[in-house]
């Protein structure tokens, strides 16, 4: 699924052409990519006729427009949702779910080739978040994101750091690619326990994540079958600086011991067997 910085990419696009914009039609395709919204299709196409886009606002993966009368529109882009800008004499792109005409005569289209996705309509609260997204922890480019906090949470549990770092409730943005990037800069095993770990390896573990994450926004993201792409179906380049996260069998950039590929949570891990060395079990 795509991660902080894909997501980002999206919602920068759609800050620059959504945000100040009207919805003057709602086009919804088939019930599925407007499950999670209960009332259905038809309410939520009604809903969102005239309404103002105020502006494109994210939270760790999950990514909403702000519309006027308090209330947003979740975008769950799954595993292969793309939010494109498109003419209005554009061709119909293939797994087209839905259309939003926009005053200024441009079109913004959901596009999802395997279903996953969706879209529904949810309050904010005071601070602008949608209800089903207040669950979720800040994450690294938050302003308001508390690295300590964070770190204080992780080392207090035994669970391995990998899975921490993937507990969106502590820390959002950051999935299997990241976490994997992550833990290679930290040199750390993505096994090994979060309390045994000390708060200031956490908290530069946190840093190491921010800063990987940074780097693959200037890339654009991470697109590995051009599926995850900005708003106007251009793929990110970052996938070509990974150190860990799919080069199993490739030499280690650092030390030159070939990264391995272990199962994980029904996905992978990739570290560095050597610069990332294997917990001890304890005695």
């Amino acid at each position: 699924m795509p991660e902080l910085p894909e997501v980002e990419v999206v919602r920068r696009g759609l800050a620059t052409h959504a945000a100040g914009r009207v919805i003057e039609v709602a086009e919804f395709r088939g019930l599925r990519v407007a499950r999670r919204h209960e009332a259905g299709p038809e309410d939520l196409t009604a809903r969102l006729r005239g309404r103002l886009i105020e502006s494109a606002q994210r939270r760790g993966k999950y990514l909403w427009l702000a519309l006027d009368g308090g209330e947003g529109l979740i975008v769950h882009l799954g595993m292969s949702g793309q939010m494109l800008v498109s003419d209005p004499d554009q061709p119909d792109q293939r797994h087209l779910h839905a259309r939003f005409r926009l005053s200024d005569g441009r079109e913004i289209r959901f596009v999802d080739q395997r279903t996953f996705g969706g879209l529904a309509l949810a309050t904010l609260d005071w601070d602008g978040i949608p209800e089903p997204v207040r669950h979720i922890g800040r994450d690294p480019f938050d302003p308001k994101f508390d690295a300590r906090a964070a770190a204080a949470r992780m080392v207090t549990s035994s669970s391995g750091v990998k899975r921490l770092l993937l507990n969106q409730t502590i820390v959002s943005g950051i999935g299997n690619i990241y976490a994997d990037e992550s833990l290679w800069r930290a040199q750390i095993h993505p096994e090994k326990p979060g309390d045994r770990h000390t708060k200031p390896a956490i908290v530069r573990l946190l840093g190491h994540a921010a800063d990987v994450m940074n780097a693959a926004l200037e890339e654009g993201g991470t697109s590995f079958d051009a599926l995850y792409v900005n708003v106007n179906g251009q793929s990110g380049y970052f996938d070509r600086r990974l150190a860990a996260y799919g080069q199993q069998g490739i030499p280690c950039p650092r030390c030159g011991t070939p990264i391995v590929r272990e199962s994980f949570m029904n996905r992978s891990s990739h570290f560095c067997p050597r610069c990332q060395p294997k917990p001890r079990t304890s005695s």
